[in-house]
């Protein structure tokens, strides 16, 4: 690939937050500035976000079109003077009540770093807000260069997944609390939003696994060799993620064939004591039939006939009733 021109930067005239002035567009830029590094920061970005960007930058154009592509696929692209890593993280939409992948497109140089969310996510917003508002906040994350403020702005956005797979645990404790409770027919619904939540997080993080070894592979160029460990704990974070996944899939698919288990038994009782019952009034059926035929019959019109007859089937039905609990069947 060839060299492109190293991104260029306007510097401040003094350090900390300013914003920066823009005479026609009015893109939605954030900018915090300390100790040499910037960290800029530009959710949903605009088209006028974008004439920024080219304006002071000068980002490889498929950059800058993977930005603004809602259908990319986290990656990390390695250039001669910046690194472009795509990022997703799961984001819950409250409108539709699933889980969703928010893109955080990022770009990182000696002295820069530049965070394009495409859409809100809580992690970068607190961090960025809390550099924004803190001094002591602002010298202690950029004092380490831009190396160590990707690791922060990565390492919390995983964090914050953690929150959200224990939302998943607990909501699988109810549901097997609920099947067993007799409200199987009630839960099939909650175990397939569930699953779904489960197969839309999974969707999330299994793609970044390569992007985050990758990652561990290039961060040499933007940090200390002593703070090379801290890479590790994210990809540690990872797998952790992707293991909790792999339990929770195995027990949503566990608890769903439990369930159908449970239904299916309780399909049989129904069916198990219609049975009996069928059985039990059919030789009475019988009897009932044999002398409610249109042909003379023994003890017609006799009353003491009719009660005698009532009397047998009644010691039918006993017979009967009394040999089926006897086998278990009732």
């Amino acid at each position: 690939m060839p060299n492109l021109p190293k991104p260029r930067l306007r510097r401040a005239s003094r350090a900390g937050v300013e914003p920066f002035p823009t005479p026609a567009a009015e893109p939605h830029v954030e900018i915090v500035e300390g100790d040499g590094l910037r960290w800029i920061n530009i959710e949903r970005p605009t088209p006028a976000d974008r004439a920024w960007l080219e304006e002071h930058f000068e980002f490889h154009p498929l950059d800058y079109e993977d930005v603004t592509s809602r259908n990319q696929r986290p990656k990390i692209d390695e250039y001669p003077d910046y690194l472009f890593i795509v990022l997703h993280f799961p984001v819950y939409d409250k409108q539709i009540g699933r889980l969703n992948a928010g893109e955080l497109d990022i770009f990182i140089g000696p002295d820069f770093i530049v965070t394009i969310p495409n859409q809100p996510l809580q992690p970068v917003r607190y961090l960025f807000e809390r550099v924004k508002s803190s001094e002591e906040a602002r010298e202690q994350l950029f004092s380490n260069g831009p190396g160590y403020l990707l690791y922060r702005i990565v390492d919390d956005s995983f964090d914050y997944c953690f929150p959200m797979l224990r939302k998943i645990g607990n909501k699988l404790d109810r549901l097997e609390e609920e099947i067993f409770e007799g409200r199987s027919q009630e839960v099939v619904r909650d175990i397939s939003n569930v699953k779904q939540e489960i197969i839309n997080f999974r969707k999330i993080i299994r793609p970044q696994r390569t992007v985050l070894r990758d990652l561990e592979r290039t961060k040499q160029r933007y940090l200390t060799q002593e703070l090379d460990i801290y890479f590790d704990d994210i990809v540690d974070a990872s797998e952790r993620i992707w293991d909790m996944l792999e339990n929770y899939k195995e027990i949503v698919e566990a608890l769903e064939d439990t369930n159908e288990t449970v239904l299916s038994h309780r399909l049989n009782d129904v069916l198990r004591i219609l049975t009996a019952f069928s059985v039990v009034v059919l030789p009475l059926t019988l009897i009932a039939s044999v002398w409610g035929m249109n042909v003379r019959v023994p003890g017609e019109g006799s009353h003491e006939a009719f009660w005698a007859i009532i009397a047998f089937m009644f010691v039918v039905l006993v017979g009967v009733v009394a040999v089926f609990r006897r086998r278990g069947w009732l």
